[in-house]
């Protein structure tokens, strides 16, 4: 699952903490990144229950990661200036306050039955993770030395995509494993789930704000609100790379929440939802594993090269999905999972490759075009209304398309003019 890279931290002196104190703050920071991706990672098991509850078409349901993509891209310019006036820990800890008052929120939106508060209780959640991203990731890079700031990037990751693989099996168990009830019923079976994550969530605003983490003497967050200029638009590559975060965000949400019906299709493979839920793990489980395999492959092949190969796979495995059945059809699809491993980093890295002094506010931009993950989700959403949930799955497969183009071709540092 993507991360928010784009607010990045700076800092000219750090004081001379023992390098366990690092360690320590690190290996408690690595319980972050896999609570927000659990987290995210769960909307793709509410969606098809939601849907089902609330007998929502498509396009209502992807209104799940409209608001809750959604928030990222509105509330990611005033976390950074929060961030910057309160600092990364008690940054840390209002994000966890804010996310488990989203949790919270599920509660009244189970009794009362209501979707949109559903929606509401997305959106304070995201935003919650949203800051707490903000905070945590240039917080990673600051704990130890600087040369290997990126390496500690990477691992802390790692634990964002083990709580990816591992949500949708353990939400798959707690709302699909029993005997199914009314729709009432079904609702509230969200609140215990949600109660439980809004407790782990406030125990860890309360040991964020109370542990020692190493002080820095200048720490500064990147003004994502100034990304956004003309001197900026003249690089064609991190143009197109903005694009590229866009389409692929896009694409990798919208396989993700549209799997458990897609598996459920009757020449699919059939599956009730309890089972369905657990094959989202082998998606999302795939691109964890395959961050690995591509490290090892980007030693011998060019980012570029492994880019568009594997967007190629990945709309050759669609199509297979899409005009295909059975376990054919299945598999294909979740094999899309291991292909997405190296997209969102290599895209990342080489739309803002050149950019000097000019690197933090070209974050800043592809931090926002995040936002894909809420569009492209309705609009295969809309695809799947209109001409059915199998053939809308070719909406993917065209973000791929466009993203094996930039790795072919739109990745090349050009510059042109702006008017």
């Amino acid at each position: 699952m993507a991360n928010i890279q784009g607010v990045a931290a700076t800092t000219t002196a750090v004081n001379s903490n023992p390098q366990h104190g690092h360690n320590f703050a690190l290996i408690s920071l690595t319980s972050l990144f896999f609570m927000w991706g659990f987290i995210t990672a769960l909307n793709d098991i509410l969606i098809p229950h939601l849907k089902g509850i609330f007998s929502l078409n498509y396009t209502q349901a992807m209104l799940v990661q409209f608001c809750f993509f959604g928030a990222y891209f509105i509330v990611s310019m005033p976390a950074g200036f929060i961030v910057k006036k309160i600092g990364f820990q008690w940054g840390i800890g209002l994000g966890l306050l804010m996310a488990a008052a989203g949790c919270l929120l599920f509660i009244p939106s189970a009794l009362w039955h209501t979707y949109w508060m559903f929606l509401g209780a997305f959106f304070v959640l995201a935003a919650g993770i949203t800051i707490l991203q903000v905070a945590a990731n240039p917080l990673v890079t600051l704990l130890g030395n600087p040369l290997k700031a990126s390496s500690r990037l990477t691992m802390t990751q790692a634990f964002n995509s083990l709580g990816t693989t591992i949500a949708p099996i353990i939400g798959g168990y707690l709302l699909f494993s029993s005997v199914q009830g009314s729709a009432e019923e079904e609702a509230q079976r969200v609140i215990g789930p949600y109660v439980i994550l809004a407790l782990m969530l406030v125990s860890l605003a309360i040991y964020f704000v109370k542990i020692k983490l190493p002080q820095q003497t200048q720490a500064e967050t990147a003004d994502i609100a100034s990304s956004v200029n003309l001197s900026l638009l003249q690089n064609r590559h991190l143009v197109l790379g903005a694009v590229g975060i866009f389409v692929y965000v896009g694409a990798e949400v919208a396989i993700g929440s549209f799997l458990v019906n897609f598996l459920g299709e009757a020449h699919i493979a059939n599956m009730p939802e309890a089972v369905a839920a657990n094959y989202i793990a082998y998606y999302w489980g795939g691109a964890m594993v395959g961050r690995f395999i591509g490290a090892l492959l980007m030693q011998k092949i060019s980012p570029r090269t492994l880019l568009s190969f594997n967007c190629a796979l990945s709309v050759a495995l669609i199509l297979t999905a899409v005009f295909g059945s059975g376990a054919v059809a299945m598999w294909a699809i979740l094999a899309v999972g291991l292909c997405n491993s190296i997209m969102f980093p290599t895209i990342f890295s080489l739309a803002i490759h050149g950019l000097g002094e000019n690197t933090s506010k070209g974050s800043g931009l592809l931090c926002l075009a995040i936002v894909g993950g809420a569009i492209v989700p309705v609009l295969q959403g809309m695809l799947a209304d209109a001409v059915g949930l199998q053939l809308s799955f070719l909406l993917p497969a065209v973000c791929y398309v466009y993203i094996a183009y930039y790795g072919f071709a739109g990745a090349e540092p050009k510059q042109y003019t702006v008017a």
